[in-house]
């Protein structure tokens, strides 16, 4: 069963790392400016399935799996978490747009894909002309700012960056029924096609994905907060347009204040709230649609 996107194609790309080759899935179409599209966790590029090929009538569209997820390589996580930093991770997506002849481009990022295009638009900052991400604050202002409300909320930010083999060998013992309970307590189960969601609870039933996917969080906790403060001590900002969308019924709704937030690391920043839980493109992808439409156009 496979997540359909009409009139685009699959490919690979494969990039030479730090952590040695790493494939890259992903699926291009369209015409027009490039737009790359970052999914979040746990989650595919089949999140973009209801907005890429809308987006793909005025831009070339690339949608691609994060290292760790879905279709791309997996390989296993180096003790200092460098493996899933989101530098690493935004470097690979970086080579891959270089390889299609991208030198800049759109990028909209998900969730986790979100985090990884904050770190690609601050290391690459000539590479993206507009950055759009949705439901989320940065990284290091969403832990320096925990509450007890978040923590409750977002348990799993905590859970998931338990040392090896502690959440995965948990997960692995059921993962449709974690997978449920972490899905669907956001926006209830009915938003996710059946081919999604077998396409999500293929990942989660994998060792080697749900061992990516934890250290995708150690390196939020860890690795990833180092590199952000290095770029607050050195008064490191995005230039680029800046807009942030997220769900009003969410979490970060409650706990948040995203474009102040977002202004606190960019100097460009608008955004808004719209009428969905956390997972934006399969919620409301027609206001995805038209925001994004209207932001990169």
């Amino acid at each position: 069963m496979s997540v359909s996107f009409p009139g685009f194609e699959a490919k690979t790309f494969t990039t030479n790392s730090e952590d040695g080759y790493i494939e890259i899935s992903y699926l291009i179409g369209g015409n027009g400016p490039p737009l790359l599209l970052l999914h979040g966790f746990p989650q595919t590029k089949a999140i973009w399935s209801q907005v890429a090929p809308e987006l793909a009538k005025y831009f070339t569209v690339v949608a691609s799996d994060l290292r760790g997820y879905g279709a791309s390589s997996k390989p296993h996580g180096k003790p200092d978490h460098s493996t899933y930093s989101k530098r690493s991770m935004a470097a690979d997506q970086r080579a891959l747009m270089k390889s299609l002849g991208f030198d800049q481009f759109f990028l909209l990022g998900h969730d986790r894909g979100g985090r990884v295009s904050h770190r690609l638009a601050m290391d690459f900052p000539k590479s993206v002309l507009r950055l759009m991400v949705l439901d989320i604050s940065p990284t290091l202002k969403m832990y320096e700012n925990t509450s007890m409300e978040f923590a409750r909320g977002y348990w799993h930010w905590f859970f998931l960056i338990q040392p090896e083999p502690v959440p995965e060998t948990m997960i692995g013992q059921n993962p449709e029924f974690w997978l449920k309970n972490h899905m669907g307590r956001h926006a209830g189960m009915g938003i996710f096609s059946p081919e999604r969601w077998t396409e999500y609870l293929a990942g989660a039933s994998k060792a080697e994905s749900m061992h990516a996917m934890c250290e995708d969080y150690r390196a939020a906790a860890s690795i990833d907060l180092v590199h952000d403060r290095n770029d607050r001590i050195l008064d490191k900002k995005l230039e680029m347009p800046i807009k942030v969308l997220w769900g009003e019924h969410g979490l970060v709704n409650k706990c948040f204040n995203p474009v102040d937030d977002w202004k606190e690391v960019a100097s460009d920043v608008s955004g808004s709230a719209v009428p969905s839980g956390h997972y934006i493109p399969e919620e409301v992808p027609e206001q995805l649609f038209a925001q994004a439409k209207e932001f990169f156009g």
